[in-house]
């Protein structure tokens, strides 16, 4: 027989060391061959436990991380029923979620705060579904944990374009069958503002020579533009009424029950005016009949409570109007010219 012939007849050739034994490769070799299926699980096992606990140990960043990416808009504030220390609050709005989770976050306790400073009131955060879009709705009565705080926020909202809030609190995150996690819900709003009143006006007005009961001597309609999503009730407002650029005071205006809607505000006024000290000005200053006046906000009282955030925010701005007092005097058969004796 050939050597050719007994290679073919031959099923393997085993490899053996000098001691005529088989060597460590082919025992391996054979092993794997027999117990592949063990050691395919053994891995997969690893393997699993290896990503789980990689997948455990980075969620609680992976989520503080979305919850950091996350937006809140405020579509919509209503402050009601104020009084010195407390406010109703109803507050719409919007998270928005760019992550591809959905967790849930727990209802909390936040802290409200003008641009990092001091908090002025807490409110509770309902719970929330993360989705792209999540509406959460706050209506609760406040209180007022730092008065000079929430008198800083008024007067930032009465004087500014914009305003930014934050929102601070810790809350409870659910996903899935994943650990409950704590995270830090830190936002920043911004939000319109009241921009000095812009456009404060006195629309239409009319001379009464004959004093109501109250003092009234002058009555009509304001207009106040409101850029904002807060409708504020302020209750009685009166400001107090200068001769344009000087302290020479001519009276008050009072505005009846004041609550500043989104959009144009068209409200009732009432004036006690020193008719006598403005019609002197209109002879002696002022011939042309155009009065120019200052308006400087003087009290806000709600439910017969004086509230100082709103008395120190409408103080803080100065309106600047003119009103064409001589054709309201001409109105009540007072005419200017003729009464300084120039003609006609």
């Amino acid at each position: 027989m050939s050597w050719q012939g007994k290679a073919e007849g031959m099923g393997h050739v085993e490899e053996v060391g000098p001691s005529g034994k088989r060597g460590f490769g082919p025992k391996l070799k054979a092993h794997l061959r027999r117990f592949w299926w063990l050691h395919l699980i053994v891995f997969i096992a690893f393997t699993l436990i290896l990503v789980l606990s990689l997948i455990y140990a980075a969620f609680p960043h992976i989520s503080q991380h979305d919850i950091n990416g996350s937006t809140l808009t405020i579509q919509s504030l209503v402050l009601s029923s104020p009084t010195p220390d407390s406010f109703h609050l109803v507050q719409t709005s919007v998270i928005g979620n760019g992550s591809p989770y959905h967790p849930n976050l727990d209802a909390f306790n936040a802290s409200l705060s003008l641009d990092g400073r001091a908090p002025y009131a807490y409110i509770e955060i309902p719970q929330v579904h993360a989705t792209a879009q999540a509406t959460t709705v706050v209506d609760q009565d406040v209180s007022i944990t730092d008065l000079d705080a929430f008198t800083d926020y008024n007067i930032a909202v009465l004087q500014n374009e914009d305003v930014k809030l934050d929102v601070k609190g810790k809350t409870a995150l659910h996903e899935m069958r994943f650990p409950t996690n704590t995270v830090n819900y830190d936002k920043a709003v911004t939000m319109k503002g009241l921009n000095k009143l812009t456009g404060f006006n006195v629309t239409n007005f009319t001379i009464e020579l004959n004093p109501e009961p109250d003092g009234t001597n002058m009555v009509g309609t304001v207009y106040i533009p409101n850029p904002t999503v807060m409708t504020i009730s302020m209750g009685n407002v009166t400001f107090d009424n200068f001769i344009a650029s000087t302290t020479t005071r001519i009276g008050t205006t009072t505005l009846t029950n004041l609550t500043l809607f989104p959009g144009n505000n068209t409200i009732p006024m009432r004036s006690q005016i020193n008719q006598t000290l403005v019609l002197t000005q209109i002879l002696e200053n002022f011939k042309d009949g155009m009065l120019p006046i200052d308006i400087v906000g003087n009290s806000s009282v709600y439910d017969g409570q004086h509230l100082v955030y709103f008395e120190k925010a409408l103080a803080s701005v100065t309106q600047h109007i003119t009103l064409n007092v001589g054709m309201a005097l001409k109105a009540v058969g007072l005419d200017p010219s003729s009464l300084s004796g120039s003609p006609p």
